[in-house]
């Protein structure tokens, strides 16, 4: 999905567009257009959002500039080198935040190699396959566990020249990781997980 979409289909209000909670509504509202009724498009635009994005829902993606890196962890592949739905979910979620921060670099970590492929060159592989730009991912493919991930990730940012990070994972994973990932040096500004997504926003992205 691309911003001139929402903005196009949904006439979302510029100063709305400036809030995280207004952005994944839109994609969320852009979602329920391609699938509900016409009249959908009538109703009040806020009620809409808070229908599908409840406020209980926890916390939204934020919005990040070029020095915030968006770090997705890695999950085992399976013995073919094909990624596990887990590890879709985390890249879909990934995607998400990258659409709403188009400025951030994204790194992907993750060594284990099976069938001679990386969990980061086939998270790399997904996200150009659905239209991110090749200059915006930065591949870690070292890192056999959850330490490493943070330990190598906050390695790479100091080489990239970022100051701190989105951690992007499961909603099991993701205390355990922004620990390792703080006990590494790195100031998480934020956490996503597939969890906090409305499944009807991430239809609007990657179909797989």
């Amino acid at each position: 999905m691309n911003a001139p979409m929402v903005s196009t289909v949904l006439g979302f209000p510029r100063a709305a567009r400036m809030t995280a909670r207004a952005l994944l509504g839109a994609v969320a509202v852009a979602a329920a257009l391609t699938q509900f009724p016409p009249a959908v498009a009538h109703a009040d635009l806020t009620d809409t959002i808070d229908a599908l994005i409840p406020a209980a829902a926890g916390p939204l993606p934020g919005i990040h500039g070029p020095q915030t890196a968006i770090v997705v962890l890695g999950y085992g592949l399976l013995d073919d080198g094909s990624m596990r739905p887990e590890l879709i979910d985390r890249l879909r979620t990934g995607y998400l935040q990258a659409a709403l921060s188009p400025m951030s670099p994204i790194i992907v970590t993750g060594g284990n190699p099976h069938n001679g492929i990386t969990e980061a060159a086939t998270m790399a592989g997904w996200l150009i396959g659905h239209g991110i730009p090749a200059q915006r991912i930065h591949l870690e493919p070292a890192a056999n566990s959850t330490e490493q991930n943070a330990d190598f990730s906050a390695a790479l940012m100091r080489d990239i020249g970022v100051r701190d990070a989105v951690v992007v994972t499961s909603a099991n994973h993701i205390d355990r990781a922004v620990g390792l990932f703080r006990s590494a040096g790195v100031p998480v500004v934020g956490t996503l997980t597939p969890a906090q997504v409305p499944p009807i926003a991430l239809q609007v992205g990657p179909a797989a």
